[in-house]
């Protein structure tokens, strides 16, 4: 019995306010059903239809208690905005969190798109692409274990250096959160793995094979081997008590995927057929309970 991609649990985000407690309850439950991974949103706060404010917990705090919490799922960020942070201490804190996790931290990146939190938290929304390409390589440079000196339009940097460095050669493994074609010029050479939001791709698995031809032939134009880039997707999977999911975003409404575990693990092992190395599913519910339900699913699905 062979599961044919790796399937991940997105934490709570802006779904409701989930006490600490609950999530770390929820992240051992994951672990104890064979879920392979377990993300966490980098977001600080939304607007919410109703007017109300919410925000998630900080992600790489959460993610280094998760990594003292856990002994086996990879972790990551889905995914960390790379303006949140100067770039060198972004690398300080992956190292952190990799040394916790020995060696489980897949490091999600991106460029950020909720204007909303920038203004809220006095960070730069402007030239965000700009911006995520300077920090970009200065940080991929510093988890690779280089010492960088570096002065540039937005970061300048010193003989900076991150030490303790990760625990595996070259740092943690960098993802992608983004099909943009600048941003995978920017990344292609340079990433592991890159990943595409379930509103980005329709949420089917012939959606995402279209996404995935169009990235795979970057790829291999920007000289990586083929299926040397993994393919990841972030899918949206209603369980048992599901009544839709506030996405915090733009109000888009997207079908999620449903029904009995057998069929639901028959859709996910299509996202396989289509390209997917790795899946992430945003449950709708995202409770314990919707989390021992994927068990059920994993179980089908390695059958």
């Amino acid at each position: 019995m062979t599961r044919p991609l790796l399937v991940g649990v997105q934490l709570p985000e802006v779904e409701r306010h989930v006490g600490w407690p609950e999530l770390l309850e929820m992240a051992h439950v994951a672990e104890d059903i064979g879920v392979d991974s377990l993300w966490v949103g980098d977001h600080l706060l939304y607007d919410l239809p109703d007017g109300s404010v919410r925000g998630p917990w900080e992600v790489f705090t959460s993610l280094a208690a998760l990594a003292a919490a856990t002994t086996r799922v990879q972790l990551g960020p889905l995914v960390a905005s790379l303006s949140f942070h100067s770039p060198a201490m972004l690398a300080k804190l992956a190292a952190t969190v990799d040394g916790i996790a020995d060696g489980r931290l897949i490091l999600g990146v991106g460029a950020g798109w909720n204007e909303r939190e920038y203004r809220a938290f006095g960070l730069p929304f402007d030239r965000r692409i700009d911006r995520f390409e300077e920090s970009f390589h200065v940080m991929r440079r510093l988890l690779a274990g280089e010492e960088v000196t570096h002065v540039g339009e937005f970061h300048s940097f010193e003989r900076c250096r991150v030490d303790p460095p990760s625990p595996r050669l070259g740092g943690p493994p960098l993802l992608l959160g983004s099909t943009g074609p600048r941003m995978l010029g920017i990344t292609l050479p340079h990433i592991a793995a890159w990943n595409v939001w379930f509103a980005h791709y329709g949420n089917t698995a012939e959606g995402f094979r279209a996404v995935c031809r169009d990235v795979e032939a970057r790829a291999v134009a920007a000289g990586r081997a083929a299926g040397e880039v993994q393919a990841t997707a972030a899918v949206y999977v209603q369980a048992p008590g599901g009544a839709g999911r506030d996405m915090g975003g733009d109000g888009k409404v997207i079908a999620p995927i449903t029904g009995e575990p057998m069929a639901v693990a028959d859709q996910l092992a299509a996202f396989a057929d289509a390209g997917a190395h790795h899946v992430q599913l945003v449950l709708d519910p995202i409770t314990r309970e919707s989390v021992e339900w994927v068990g059920r699913v994993l179980a089908a699905l390695d059958r």
